[in-house]
Order: C-alpha cells, then sequence, then structure tokens
C-alpha cells in the first residue's frame, strides 16, 4: 500500500507526509464504502442479506489493506521454532492408540476447501469432480475414506465442503449421489469479494449480478475466509451443539490428507490446561517446494511465514532447504471452540496477501486474499507435527495425476497408498509437456497408464502418444520435435533411455 501513496505525494513536505497518507486513508475507506452500498441497492432479498455480511468482512480486509506498510516482517525477529513445538510425527505414532477412539472421532469434523474450479487442468466445473483413479473423483474418495471410518469404528464423522460461488451449484447437484452413503454432508460457501481496481481502488462491479460485464468481477478471497465464513453460515454452531469439537480441514485435491487416528489422539489427549487449539502438518521441504510456507517462531507465537511476506533480500534465504527446512501442507486441526471464541473477539489475525490480476478485457485489478494456516498464531499452545511426505500428495497438474492414476499407489477405501513393490518410497519428478496441459488431451495420448513402479524421472514434450502396457523405469526421456509425432508401441520397456523426434533409442 506504501507505493500507491508515494506516487500520490511528490511535493508533499515530509513533515506532513503521515498527516496525508492518513487522509488518503480515510478518502479511498469513505470511497470505497459507498461503492460498496451502491452495490448492494442493486440487490434484493436473501442476495441483499447475503451481500452486506459477505461486504462487511470485505470492509475489514480493505481497511487492513489500507494500513499495511512495506514487508509483514521484521527479519531479524525470526526464529527458529523451539524443538517442541514441532513434533516428529513418528514419535505421535508410536503411542498406543486407546480403546476409546470412536469417542475421539464422534468429536471430529471433516472439513474440505472446495472453492477451485479445473481450468488449470483444462476442465470446466469445480476441480473436485475430475476423475483421478478408476473413475473416481476427488470428491468420491473423500467420501468412501470417511464412510470407511464411520463403518469401521461405528461413528459419526460428517463432511463438510466450503464451497465457493463457481463450485456451489455444480457440487449440490453431485451430493444426491451420496444420499444412500454413511455420511452427514454439510456445505457453506465462502465470502463473495469484489475485486478491485489497481488505479483507483474501487470496485470494478456495477451491480451485485455475476453475469455479462459482471462475469469476472468477484473472487472467492482464499481459504483464510473459512473462520468469517463458516461462523457466519450458523454451521459452526450447530456443530458444537452436535458435540463436535475439532475441525480436520485440508485441500480436496490432496489426495494424502486423509483422517490420521495418532494426530487426532494426541489432538484430544491433551491436558486441560495445555489444550492445543491448532495443529499444523508439516512435511520435510525438497527443491520442488522451497516457495512453500514454513513454521517460525516470531514475537513468541508459532506464526506461518509465506514467501509473500519475505523482502526481497532474504527470499534466497527464505528458499533454503538447510535453514527452512519444512514447509505447510495446508492439513489443519482446529477447535471449534476457539474458532466461536476467536471469531466473537475479532481477534483473528491473517496476513493479507495482495493477489494482482488482470482480466480478460486487460484491466488490471488485485484481490485482497488470506490463507487458513496464517491464523495460527491467534490460537492457544499451537503446534507443528512434522507427518511423512505421504501425508502431502496434491494433485495440481496433469503431471500429478499420470502419478496418482499408475501403479505407484494402490487404492482401499478412498486412501492412496505407495505400492509395497516399489523399492523407494520417493515419488518419481514427472514433467508432462504443453500437449498435455488439458485432462481431455493427456487421456487420448494414454491407452493405458504405464507401469512406473521403477522409475525415477520422466520428461515428455511434443507431440508423444503411449500404447498399451508400456513400462518406465530409471530416467527416461521422450522429445518429440517440431512436427515430428512419437508413437510408443504397446508393451514397450523404457529404461534408462531417451527417445528423440527420429525415433531413435539412445543409451542414457
Amino acid at each position: 500500500m506504501a507505493r500507491y501513496f508515494e506516487g500520490l505525494s511528490k511535493g508533499v513536505p515530509n513533515g506532513g507526509m503521515a498527516q496525508f497518507q492518513e487522509e488518503m486513508r480515510q478518502q479511498l475507506e469513505t470511497s470505497m464504502h459507498a461503492e460498496l452500498e451502491k452495490l448492494l441497492d442493486t440487490a434484493t432479498g436473501v442476495d441483499k442479506e447475503v451481500s452486506k455480511k459477505d461486504f462487511d468482512g470485505f470492509k475489514k480486509l480493505f481497511h487492513r489493506f489500507l494500513q499495511v506498510e512495506g514487508p509483514s516482517v521484521d527479519w531479524p525477529k525470526i526464529h527458529r521454532p523451539p524443538e517442541d513445538s514441532i513434533q516428529p510425527y513418528d514419535k505421535i505414532a508410536a503411542l498406543p492408540l486407546p480403546d476409546s477412539l470412536a469417542d475421539s472421532l464422534n468429536k471430529l469434523v471433516v472439513v474440505k476447501l472446495n472453492g477451485g474450479l479445473g481450468t488449470s487442468m483444462g476442465c470446466k466445473g469445480p476441480k473436485s469432480l475430475i476423475s483421478v483413479r478408476n473413475e473416481n473423483t476427488f470428491l468420491d474418495l473423500t467420501v468412501q475414506q470417511i464412510e470407511h471410518l464411520n463403518k469401521k469404528y461405528n461413528t459419526d464423522v460428517p463432511l463438510v465442503l466450503m464451497n465457493s460461488f463457481n463450485t456451489d451449484e455444480d457440487t449440490k447437484k453431485i451430493l444426491q449421489k451420496y444420499t444412500h452413503h454413511r455420511v452427514k454432508i454439510h456445505t457453506f460457501n465462502q465470502s463473495r469479494y469484489p475485486r478491485i481496481n489497481k488505479e483507483s481502488l474501487l470496485p470494478v462491479a456495477t451491480d451485485i449480478g455475476m453475469t455479462g460485464e459482471n462475469a469476472d468481477v468477484w473472487y472467492p478471497p482464499g481459504h483464510g475466509d473459512i473462520y468469517a465464513s463458516f461462523y457466519n453460515s450458523g454451521l459452526l454452531d450447530q456443530l458444537i451443539t452436535e458435540g463436535k469439537e475439532y475441525i480436520f480441514v485440508s485441500n480436496i485435491d490432496n489426495l494424502g490428507a486423509t483422517v490420521d487416528l495418532n494426530i487426532l489422539h494426541h489432538l484430544v489427549s491433551q491436558p486441560n490446561g495445555k489444550r492445543c487449539e491448532f495443529i499444523m502438518e508439516v512435511t520435510d521441504k525438497t527443491r520442488a517446494d522451497v516457495k512453500g510456507g514454513t513454521l517460525i517462531q516470531y514475537d513468541n507465537k508459532l506464526r506461518l511465514l509465506e514467501i509473500a511476506q519475505v523482502p526481497k533480500a532474504h527470499v534466497d534465504e527464505f528458499k533454503s532447504v538447510t535453514k527452512f527446512k519444512i514447509f505447510n501442507t495446508n492439513n489443519l486441526w482446529i477447535s471449534l471452540g476457539a474458532i466461536k471464541r476467536l471469531q466473537e473477539q475479532n481477534a483473528m489475525d491473517m496476513e493479507i496477501i495482495v493477489n494482482p490480476k488482470t482480466l480478460d478485457g486487460g484491466q488490471n485489478v488485485i484481490q485482497l486474499e488470506t490463507a487458513v494456516g496464517a491464523a495460527i498464531k491467534s490460537f492457544d499452545n499451537a503446534l507443528g507435527i512434522n507427518v511423512p511426505r505421504s501425508r502431502f500428495l496434491p494433485v495440481k497438474t496433469v503431471s500429478d495425476l499420470l502419478l496418482v492414476m499408475s501403479n505407484l499407489y494402490s487404492l482401499e477405501a478412498g486412501s492412496l497408498t505407495m505400492s509395497q513393490k516399489r523399492e523407494f518410497p520417493t515419488t518419481p519428478h514427472v514433467k508432462l509437456g504443453s500437449s498435455f496441459t488439458k485432462v481431455q488431451e493427456y487421456q487420448t495420448r494414454f491407452e493405458s497408464i504405464p507401469d512406473m513402479l521403477e522409475l525415477d524421472h520422466l520428461t515428455v514434450s511434443g507431440d508423444v502418444t503411449f500404447g498399451k502396457q508400456v513400462s518406465l523405469k530409471g530416467t527416461v526421456i521422450i522429445i518429440a520435435n517440431h512436427g515430428d509425432r512419437i508413437d510408443i508401441p504397446a508393451g514397450t520397456i523404457l529404461e534408462n533411455k531417451i527417445v528423440s523426434g527420429n525415433l531413435r533409442i539412445l543409451d542414457h
């Protein structure tokens, strides 16, 4: 925000700078409030009530945005977390589980972040409805996991989906197919906030509608909105009344994020005086994760540090795998009672993420977001648990999709586990080129998914297709030059090979 003021403050004497900036903030805030009122005047009935609640949250976020000066952390104040604040999973898993596991499970609610679309993989509609394994979607697998728990332990663990205005309608249609499953499914919606013109810092929207000119002027404000939206929906109070105490929150596209009974037991068995209100699952960084948020000690609190908060001079240090060894998986265990308390006290503190976008017409906008894990510093006795990498299995690209569809993983009761036939527990590095970006293109290029049990690294670029029962081992690089096409015949075994555009197979 400081840069915006700098552009307007040329010629202002130094002594009057602070007063000038404060006057500008007040003017911008007044203008924003007036524009929001105009938008509300175009709404009626339930839409107006919902939008009013959304705008109340947006006003708070915009107010804080105007106050921000420079990076949100003072680098010299960053310290490594105390040893006991990030516990190794092995230590927790070594403790025996009690016979009363059902009691703990009956206090739990599984919440999946379901606001995203499948556009990055060339799909329309909610990402959660993309088929990822044996015709099962992300949502199918989630329901199967929870139903298995409820049947095995005779419990009532419900599933809650946090939808966005982009995914709500399509998701609710699909939910009818789970009517006879042993899972109660609830939904609530993220807020709908107006995108802001980068120059004027006013909403781009002209009315409350979402069609025509207004089709892309609204956005869901990041998963940090879960706290306010959950509370405002009334569902949080309802679940507390039903005896629920904790939520397990994760991204619906993270297929490693299943209910872990060891972590749940650790959470509910803490003594009353040291009740843990927030657990963040972290895992060891690799070079692929250098941009991931990490846990630090800051002002005597455990805090999530994201790359966007790091001063430019320290970005390389932040990316260091030796100094910052872990990153946030976004698998979180949170006390429902604590969320209610912090919301009612207006004490939920999350850093603002300023996300610049360019609309289809070329207009530059910003959207103000928050991240769910950033609230960790607001909770009492927060804790990190360093979990195995297997609990972080996100499917963000078609390359990830190839991995989870392959024989590297076994599927049981909705959960994927690394095949015991694989010699090394690490995941191969897979990089599919631009010809595979969309799911439909990807599907047409594989007659069947290759055997990848012994694969270390795969790079595929250009016009390449795979026949049935192809095996890939070691390091395999397949590159079709411009204008060439490579067809890998059925039954081919490629081990430590480079396949070039003229179809020669060379030793690697």
